[in-house]
């Protein structure tokens, strides 16, 4: 899906930028063509600089998306999901990276977390990264107490585990 997304900006890799921005932020475009989180207003002269664009840029890749019955349907329906990943160091939470050699495997978190469950170990988020969004997917699990030695070895263990990096 994201390279159907991407393709249709094909010709713009300004436009892309704009397209990959509103993506990994979970920015909506509203009726009025406004970029928005919930129902607060970014201003486009902020998205701009944010990726040293024009603000130009931003209004008619905004204009393209509502033009554009798919794309209308996508971005006036995603979302953000708020992420403790930025909050650990302060909340004195584990955060445990994984990257594996092929994310779109079928039972990559059910592993991971029944193995962090048999180790007693309580998941306060896991948050995966989608594979057509990012080239090196992730998934990411943040837990209340740190991770054991043993419990790092079981994970690496698994087939599908090409890293793990605890922060």
């Amino acid at each position: 899906m994201f390279d159907e997304i991407m393709g249709k900006f094909e010709g713009s890799p300004s436009q892309q930028a704009v397209i990959r921005l509103l993506l990994e932020r979970g920015f909506s475009v509203n009726d009025d063509g406004r970029v928005v989180s919930g129902g607060i207003e970014i201003p486009n002269t902020g998205i701009a600089r944010e990726i040293d664009v024009d603000r130009r840029v931003v209004d008619s890749t905004t204009n393209a998306i509502l033009d554009d019955p798919e794309l209308r349907r996508i971005f006036q329906n995603i979302s953000q999901v708020p992420s403790l990943m930025d909050l650990a160091p302060v909340l004195d939470l584990t955060v445990l990276s994984i990257a594996v050699d092929n994310a779109e495997q079928k039972g990559i978190v059910a592993a991971v977390t029944g193995t962090l469950a048999e180790n007693d170990i309580s998941i306060r988020q896991t948050i995966s990264e989608d594979p057509e969004f990012t080239d090196e997917p992730r998934l990411y699990l943040i837990t209340d107490e740190d991770v054991s030695g043993a419990a790092i070895t079981e994970l690496r263990d698994l087939e599908f585990v090409r890293k793990i990096e605890l922060q």
